[in-house]
């Protein structure tokens, strides 16, 4: 099939879209780090205890999680211009009155109000692809704005290392948070979608090429319901839960790692942490082109994600070991590096995967249900490493059920997922059978 032509306006409003997806997801994840970086001083100064910063760090990702099944079924239903507005504003404010709280009880409530605003974000992501993108760059254009969370903590730990010493950990959340609010109103004022431009029938073909019909419009609460009822749906929460539980023990205890177990000053663990973090943006890149390339190959678009996500898990569980169990600093880093790069194409491949296994009108839906999957992984993550850390006192043991999580993880997404989600008016012949009936 000869490839339809991308018009000089589709290419501009692509290229606008991904640098605001980029944009806010950077600012997502340094606004989700501030706790983790700033870890030391504010147990120090609030007087926590490990478990109650594995606590506050949980709070955050349980909000997120069971804030994903709503706010799928919402970005699909009122468009992602207005979710992704409404829950940067959110998220902000929650991150600028962070920076007041005086105790575990408020603290605990703002993490939870920050999880609920920033649930959005990914599904939107998915769905923009879906919407802005042919079925032949979607794996590219998920590879950039999921690096956008990998370069968020990559920046987060220096940056926000520098607020911190420079202004207060208190200081740091308000002014995070006020340029959050920022990003939003530029959201809102760039971002448009499709119905809200007139499009020529050349565009509508290049952007709906490959994809069924009758699949646009608002979801309904019937066909997001029955999403539920695919393996395919379960195979990916599944295969996420375990993506996403391995990032967050980087993600919410590396800083504390590389000073507790790996002994590094607070400067150096500020270039140390942001080194794996940057790894990521490269593995999250190359694993989207990797999805496109397969393609072009001739490998099915459910495949191209499905074979990548798995080989890497089950990477990422050879090299978590090795950081788990090596003496050397330098190995040790190394390994982690390896396994946020690993990750991170995954994590793209995983993200990919919503656009060409759910009908258009459900693609956020089904991204956000892969995303509960895996923050419901990434909220234990922080919260078992916690209790962990202080039984034993060191992250071997963490990182060690970090990589066997990650290595069932894999086989399971292999065994579960198989063909794309039919839409609601398509016969199940060819196609992914509900659950019931296989």
């Amino acid at each position: 099939m000869t490839a339809l032509p991308r018009s000089a306006r589709i290419r501009t409003i692509q290229v606008t879209a991904l640098a605001l997806l980029v944009l806010s997801g950077v600012v997502n994840y340094i606004d989700r780090a501030t706790l983790a970086v700033a870890n030391p001083l504010i147990s120090q100064d609030l007087g926590f205890s490990p478990s109650e910063m594995g606590l506050l760090l949980s709070a955050f990702l349980w909000a997120y999680a069971f804030a994903q099944l709503p706010a799928g079924a919402l970005v699909d239903r009122l468009g992602p211009r207005l979710m992704l507005s409404l829950s940067l504003g959110l998220w902000s404010l929650a991150q600028a009155v962070g920076g007041l709280v005086q105790g575990f009880t408020q603290f605990f409530a703002i993490r939870m109000v920050l999880g609920l605003g920033e649930a959005p974000q990914f599904p939107t992501s998915a769905r923009i692809v879906r919407d802005w993108f042919n079925v032949r760059l979607r794996g590219t254009a998920t590879g950039i704005w999921n690096c956008s969370s990998t370069l968020g903590t990559a920046i987060s730990v220096p940056v926000l290392t520098f607020l911190m010493l420079s202004f207060g950990w208190r200081w740091m959340f308000a002014i995070m948070g006020i340029f959050g609010l920022a990003v939003a109103i530029a959201f809102y004022a760039l971002h448009r979608n499709p119905a809200e431009i007139r499009l020529t029938g050349e565009e509508r073909a290049y952007l709906t090429e490959g994809d069924a019909a009758g699949t646009g419009g608002g979801v309904t609460w019937a066909e997001w319901k029955r999403l539920f009822g695919f393996r395919t749906t379960w195979g990916m929460i599944f295969g996420f839960f375990g993506v996403i539980y391995v990032t967050w023990i980087y993600n919410s205890w590396l800083p504390v790692y590389l000073e507790k177990d790996r002994h590094l000053s607070i400067a150096s663990t500020g270039i140390g942490a942001a080194i794996p973090f940057l790894c990521g943006v490269v593995g999250s890149i190359l694993g989207g082109r990797l999805n496109d390339w397969l393609v072009t190959r001739g490998m099915s678009p459910m495949n191209s994600r499905k074979y990548p996500m798995a080989g890497a898990m089950v990477a990422t569980a050879g090299f978590t070991t090795l950081a788990a169990l090596t003496p050397s600093i330098t190995i040790a880093v190394g390994a982690i590096s390896i396994s946020l790069f690993l990750l991170y194409i995954a994590s793209t491949s995983a993200w990919a995967m919503a656009p060409v296994a759910a009908p258009a009108n459900t693609t956020a839906s089904l991204g956000a249900m892969q995303n509960f999957g895996g923050y419901v992984g990434g909220a234990l993550a922080p919260m078992v490493t916690g209790f962990i850390l202080q039984d034993t006192g060191s992250f071997t043991f963490a990182l060690l059920v970090g990589a066997a999580v990650a290595l069932v993880a894999a086989v399971g997404y292999v065994l579960i997922v198989r063909d794309p989600i039919p839409a609601s008016d398509a016969t199940f012949a060819g196609t992914d059978l509900p659950v019931a009936a296989q």
